[in-house]
Parts: structure tokens; C-alpha cells; sequence
């Protein structure tokens, strides 16, 4: 989980959005509307970033299209330490904004 981490969000342009969205979800699970609002993001950039983030196990859903509910894997939860600590690296802070 470590190297997808530093893959999703050290060594892309879009690691500090997917920092906050994963924040979010560990918070409460959402849809994609809820955490566009939420982050004030555009709807089309958080199902980009949903995407991506569910094709490396980091996220998973349930339901249909739009209300389709996202949550952290298992795994996702059980390795948030190593986000903090690539976040920390990478200069991002607890909210995913510069350091």
C-alpha cells in the first residue's frame, strides 16, 4: 500500500485533492455530489479522483451511479498512518493544503 501512497499521492499533481478525499471518507462515507460540496471540488474532478482511487483499492463503493456511496477499503484504514506520513513528506498538512 505504501508504493500506490506515494504513486496516488507523492508523485501526482492530484495528490493533495485525493489527501482531502480520503480524509473526508475516513470521516464518513459519501457519494461523489456529497464530497464535491463538501471539498468544494468540481463533480467531474472528484469522480476522476474516485476512479483512480478505486482502481488501486483505496476507496470501494456501494449502490448505483449517483448514489453510488464511497468508503475506505479495509485496507485503506488500516495503512492512514502511511498516508500522514506521505503527506508529511510531501508537505501536504493534515487538511491537504501546503505546509
Amino acid at each position: 500500500m505504501r508504493k500506490v501512497l506515494w504513486w496516488l499521492i507523492g508523485g501526482s499533481r492530484g495528490g493533495r485533492n485525493r489527501v482531502r478525499i480520503i480524509r473526508a471518507l475516513d470521516e464518513k462515507p459519501m457519494n461523489a455530489n456529497q464530497l464535491a460540496t463538501s471539498l468544494d471540488l468540481d463533480y467531474k474532478t472528484i469522480r476522476h479522483h474516485l476512479a483512480k482511487l478505486e482502481k488501486n483499492d483505496v476507496v470501494t463503493s456501494m449502490g448505483d451511479e449517483y448514489g453510488k456511496t464511497y468508503f475506505l477499503t479495509e485496507r485503506m484504514e488500516q495503512n492512514l498512518d502511511v498516508l500522514d506520513e506521505i503527506a508529511a513528506q510531501t508537505d501536504l498538512d493534515e487538511e491537504g493544503n501546503d505546509a
